[in-house]
């Protein structure tokens, strides 16, 4: 009867229970598992993240005219053309001038016709607009924001100056000129212009140290748009080369190269950079003064950092601090440079020089 039936319940409210006493503890050592592994994902990602150190810092130098429309500071001075800073060679800024506007009927600043060989020229544009054309039948204007990428290869022949239009209305200028080597199986190569507008450069926001803390705590990881306009409120990076939070740059390079062209908006928050380790890396200060590792660096000057390490700290210490983060894969090969050609071998040169003299190979 009913005793009957009561006996048999009583075993399956015994089992019952036993079912969710291990469900309850399967979900507690699931949750903990996930926890410690989260934490431990998270610590090593922390403890991976080695700062970078600073190996040199240069000191804005001297400015010289290049032409008549370039006044400039050779920011890597006698550090140019040396494995040192590989893959990166020489590196102009014209600081902001004003220029008077021009008459019509007169010669464009600048300078005229000349050849290169063995190397790509990049020019930034900030203020002003530079006009270019070359003997492969490229003629183009850049103008704020916007980037040259010329590779001269086996020798092209160009000239810079600046615009018809800004000419005649005169106003203030500023740019900047690297010059980025190219390996050996290249040198030859077909010469190539990349002209890269700024509505081609993507903008992404700089995650700061505390926010990537954050992130990285999160199961999963983080993610979100990092290029809305709430997101770009404390800063951002012009990726113009290479890649920066996932974010790959437009511009086509020949060995790994990154150039990013950053502004700092919040002066309280410290930035994280991962950079590859191993590779050349230099912070140049365009606009304000930054802490580089906690050492302040001003206007023009320059951070060279160690190969070692993953990580660039950067703090603003004026408002709307710009600066340019280069970094890329050094190409470990000779370097013989004279003027405009920079190849691999002294007898490379005297080539170089006779095949332009002849206007053959490539002039």
């Amino acid at each position: 009867g009913l005793m009957t039936i009561k006996n048999k319940i009583q075993p399956l409210n015994s089992t019952v229970s036993l079912i969710v006493v291990l469900r309850y503890l399967t979900i507690s050592v699931t949750v903990s598992t996930i926890i410690q592994h989260q934490t431990t994902c998270r610590d090593i990602m922390l403890a991976s993240k080695t700062p970078k150190s600073i190996k040199e810092i240069c000191r804005k130098p001297p400015s010289h005219w290049v032409g008549d429309g370039f006044k400039v500071t050779s920011v890597f001075a006698n550090k140019a053309f040396s494995n040192e800073l590989s893959p990166f060679l020489m590196f102009d800024y014209a600081t902001p001038k004003h220029f008077e506007p021009i008459a019509t009927n007169k010669d464009k600043r600048g300078v005229g016709s000349h050849p290169h060989r063995g190397f790509e020229t990049v020019t930034l544009a900030f203020q002003g607009e530079v006009e270019h054309a070359d003997n492969q039948g490229n003629r183009d204007v850049i103008g704020p924001g916007d980037v040259q990428w010329m590779t001269a290869g086996r020798g092209i022949v160009h000239e810079e100056f600046h615009s018809k239009e800004f000419s005649e209305r005169g106003g203030v200028f500023e740019m900047c000129q690297l010059w980025v080597n190219l390996p050996a199986e290249e040198k030859m190569s077909e010469p190539r212009y990349q002209p890269i507008v700024e509505g081609c450069i993507p903008k992404v926001a700089l995650l700061s140290v505390l926010e990537e803390e954050e992130e990285n705590g999160r199961i999963g990881g983080g993610g979100g748009d990092v290029s809305s306009a709430a997101a770009l409120e404390n800063g951002y990076a012009r990726i113009i080369a290479g890649e920066f939070r996932g974010v790959e740059g437009p511009a086509k390079t020949f060995t790994p190269v990154n150039l990013w062209d950053v502004v700092l908006l919040n002066k309280k928050l410290k930035f994280d950079f991962d950079i590859v380790e191993g590779h050349t890396t230099m912070v140049f200060v365009r606009r304000g003064a930054v802490k580089v590792q906690g050492k302040t660096l001003n206007t023009a000057d320059v951070a060279i950092m160690s190969p070692e390490g993953s990580t660039l700290t950067l703090q603003a210490k004026e408002k709307e601090t710009a600066i340019l983060i280069l970094s890329g894969e050094p190409i470990n090969e000779s370097i013989a440079a004279r003027g405009p050609f920079v190849m691999n071998t002294q007898k490379e040169l005297r080539e170089a020089v006779k095949d332009y003299q002849l206007g053959q190979n490539g002039f």
